[in-house]
């Protein structure tokens, strides 16, 4: 097990690496370090030496992978590459391009964005995994042929729909709860109940439809005909043989996900105005930050090959046959 661990660890290097690599040169594809000081400066009238003066305050007056005029190892150190994006292994994450810390703004907006993910993510799987196997129970009447309907429905329609009509309807009609907004302490949970119930309710669909798929697979299979030779109850069945032998697949979707609650909802906290680690990557984006972004898409990586090691170590708790080698 821990060679394992160990193993999969350090195959996540060279993948950290080339992300990272990736991300680099895609960014400054499109913009040059002279682009970025415009987008700061105000693009009318700056001056070229007010973007040297930016650029050099901000280490992007080196070249970007190799450095020429450099000696011996400073070829490739005194590069834009090396102290911008080799310093995130050692969680270095720099300021932004405005100046701010950017492992201070991360420590700050972690917690709104695991407070909107987190229930999002129990509730979810709480109410998808019922109603799935509500129409596993139920399989092949208008109960189910309706709640798939209702499944397709709900998948077809945008998530926008569903944040904007639960703005207009729950917040502006019948003035439930704030429209957007965010406060600290127990104060949250009216800023927070309706970003979390629309965001349970948009996922519905899609998941709901894949845990039935998932169920009704497993309610074919030879063992679920032997419990029912032994005179267990459809009940006993579907809830002792059936959702444990489905618990695999679910868990490959679950544990992967789980990691990438830290970084928040990208639509969900950018139109209800929360500070989050979502809404901090759009403004980013939108700002064309690029230390940000690349703090975000590491911390990314990080956390989806974190997922995947948990997902292989989960599987040995829910499966005896399976083993890692």
């Amino acid at each position: 097990m821990l060679a394992y661990i160990v193993r999969r660890l350090l195959y996540a290097i060279p993948i950290l690496v080339g992300v990272n690599l990736l991300t680099f040169t895609l960014f400054f594809v499109v913009n040059t370090p002279d682009d970025m000081a415009r987008m700061q400066l105000g693009i009318k009238r700056v001056t070229p030496e007010a973007i040297e003066k930016w650029k050099a305050e901000r280490g992007y007056d080196k070249p970007l992978l190799f450095n020429g005029a450099a000696d011996g190892g400073a070829k490739l150190t005194r590069t834009i590459f090396f102290e911008k994006s080799v310093r995130l292994f050692v969680l270095d994450f720099g300021r932004a391009d405005d100046g701010r810390d950017i492992g201070h703004e991360i420590k700050t907006r972690m917690g709104p964005s695991l407070a909107i993910a987190v229930p999002v993510f129990v509730l979810g799987l709480f109410v998808t995994v019922s109603f799935a196997l509500m129409l596993a129970f139920f399989r092949a009447t208008y109960l189910d042929f309706w709640g798939v309907v209702a499944c397709v429905a709900m998948m077809s329609i945008s998530s926008l729909f569903y944040i904007i009509g639960g703005q207009y309807l729950v917040s502006k009609v019948w003035h439930l709860v704030p429209i957007s907004g965010y406060a600290g302490g127990l104060d949250a949970a009216r800023f927070l109940l309706l970003p979390v119930i629309i965001s349970v309710v948009a996922g519905i669909g899609s998941s709901t439809r894949w845990y039935r798929t998932i169920f009704l697979e497993e309610i074919g299979k030879d063992y679920v005909r032997t419990a029912r030779a032994k005179g267990l109850s459809e009940q006993a069945v579907l809830f002792r043989h059936v959702l444990r032998n489905a618990m695999i697949p679910i868990l490959t979707g679950v544990v992967v996900v789980i990691p990438l609650l830290f970084m928040g909802s990208l639509l969900v906290e950018s139109f209800f105005g929360i500070p989050g680690l979502g809404s901090y990557t759009i403004d980013a984006i939108n700002a064309q930050d690029f230390a940000v972004v690349r703090a975000m898409v590491f911390i990314g990586s990080v956390l989806y090959i974190a997922g995947l090691l948990l997902t292989d170590l989960s599987y040995t708790l829910v499966d005896p046959r399976v083993r890692l080698q």
